[in-house]
């Protein structure tokens, strides 16, 4: 009865998780709090994808409006959109774990989480394999699924090594262009940025050199960049109000690409989240960027 009402109160289920930091717990409470089913908030699209593919939805307390994959994950208690949190909405989920990327933030939300006594783990986004493996590792630490994360982990590793082998016999490096095109003012990507890793990953060379992050689109970077194929996110594609529409835009008409119609447009947390589908995405780009140059 006295470990079914702490665990059931919220402020002592908070004090339970402060003992627990301490490694002050008393054993009636290792034992609450190892049967009772952890309750999970995933920021970011790809990491929640990685709680279904575990099959640890049961676990979602909540998510951000990042993760719309797969159709489940639109049910589920939004948090709001990863980059700006409040430590309100987060705690009201009475969550035990928070995983997110370190593009989650503000950092002092995160912080405030953190000093409630629930456990955040934040994974490094670098826009690597690495991260893909980081990612399916720290889910499967908060949902204690060690097993069931080795076992995805070693089948997306071979769909990894499959898809980069397929790209490294091509003979041709596309060169590709990717347009932020989600606002009124579109924006094109530069280094360090998830599409540039994309592009890289599936063959082609990112037309945007010497610098970081993203710039806006202008007539005299189309001009010298000369993308022979424009990669872009269907969202993008809505805003810009439709694909002829999108070609209309005067700064496309300068270049190869624009004369092809060379196209690619795919939902935007699937092409840039970095999660459990990224091999197939990279596949899908590669073979469709050859076709659409040749």
């Amino acid at each position: 009865m006295t470990a079914t009402f702490f665990a059931a109160d919220p402020s002592r289920r908070r004090w339970l998780q402060a003992l627990a930091a301490a490694g002050s717990l008393p054993a009636w409470a290792h034992a609450q709090t190892a049967a009772r089913p952890r309750r999970l908030v995933t920021l970011g699209g790809a990491i929640t994808e990685v709680v279904y593919a575990l099959g640890a939805e049961s676990l979602l307390a909540g998510t951000d409006t990042t993760s719309l994959y797969p159709d489940a994950a639109l049910k589920t208690p939004k948090v709001g959109y990863m980059r700006q949190l409040s430590a309100e909405g987060l705690l009201s989920l009475r969550p035990d774990a928070v995983i997110a990327t370190t593009e989650a933030g503000p950092p002092v939300v995160l912080d405030q989480v953190r000093s409630a006594g629930v456990q955040v783990e934040l994974v490094v986004a670098d826009h690597s394999w690495d991260e893909v493996q980081r990612k399916v590792a720290a889910v499967g630490r908060a949902a204690r699924r060690p097993a069931e994360a080795a076992a995805l982990q070693f089948r997306l590793d071979a769909e990894w090594a499959a898809a980069r082998a397929e790209v490294q016999r091509a003979a041709r490096r596309p060169r590709m262009l990717f347009i932020l095109a989600h606002a009124a003012s579109p924006q094109v990507a530069g280094q360090g940025t998830a599409a540039d890793a994309l592009i890289r990953f599936a063959g082609g060379t990112n037309a945007m050199q010497g610098f970081d992050g993203y710039r806006p689109l202008t007539a005299e970077a189309m001009a010298g960049a000369a993308p022979e194929l424009i990669l872009t996110s269907t969202q993008g594609i809505d805003a810009q109000g439709g694909t002829d529409r999108f070609w209309q835009r005067p700064e496309l008409a300068l270049t190869p690409a624009y004369r092809r119609r060379a196209l690619i447009a795919l939902e935007a947390s699937r092409m840039l989240g970095f999660g459990p589908r990224l091999p197939g995405v990279v596949r899908e780009v590669h073979g469709r960027a050859l076709a659409a140059t040749a």
